[in-house]
């Protein structure tokens, strides 16, 4: 009869863990993602292998403006929902700079803050920037962005449309997140 408490327990512990999670959200290992502020859809890869979020950006020039550290760089995105390519020259503010370490050696990539569009909540993140025309994604987003989005389904894609207005919710990118110096590839 002493496995009727323990297995009470068990279950008890499972069920608190379970409406705990209730309330995150599920997104699979592929979303439509919305880039902010002009909203261009595109395919974001949620990737849990990587920490720091990335985005597609051609012809990068860091430079100095007032004594701080800017970063110059042209979107070049298609509209999944429209399929008409957008480019925009962007200068933005430099937040720091990433230092990846990999099997080609190390790579230093300017990381500025952006806004995205996941589901019905805008989220301002860290994105390093490289050209990712090469790649199937031009978004991916790190355990740093997933960490705020909620659950993530490995199994499965397409969970959540993007439906971002002027009164969704922000979650603004959080200072006090500790910078890993070095990440790898």
């Amino acid at each position: 009869m002493r496995i009727m408490p323990a297995l009470a327990a068990v279950l008890s512990a499972a069920l608190l863990a379970t409406s705990a999670q209730a309330d995150d959200k599920v997104f699979g290992w592929v979303e439509k993602a919305i880039v902010e502020p002009w909203g261009v859809e595109v395919k974001a890869k949620l990737d849990s292998g990587a920490l720091t979020s990335s985005l597609d950006a051609r012809d990068i020039e860091r430079f100095k403006r007032d004594g701080e550290r800017w970063v110059r760089f042209r979107l070049k995105l298609e509209d999944e929902e429209s399929g008409e390519v957008f480019s925009q020259h962007l200068e933005l503010p430099l937040y720091r700079s990433l230092r990846l370490r990999g099997a080609g050696g190390t790579d230093r990539r300017p990381v500025v803050l952006m806004r995205v569009c996941l589901g019905d909540t805008v989220y301002e993140e860290q994105f390093s920037l490289r050209d990712r025309g090469d790649m199937n994604y031009p978004l991916l987003l790190g355990r740093r962005t997933i960490g705020h989005l909620g659950l993530l389904d490995v199994r499965d894609t397409f969970l959540s449309e993007p439906v971002c207005d002027d009164d969704s919710p922000l979650v603004e990118h959080d200072p006090e997140e500790p910078d890993e110096a070095d990440e790898a590839s």
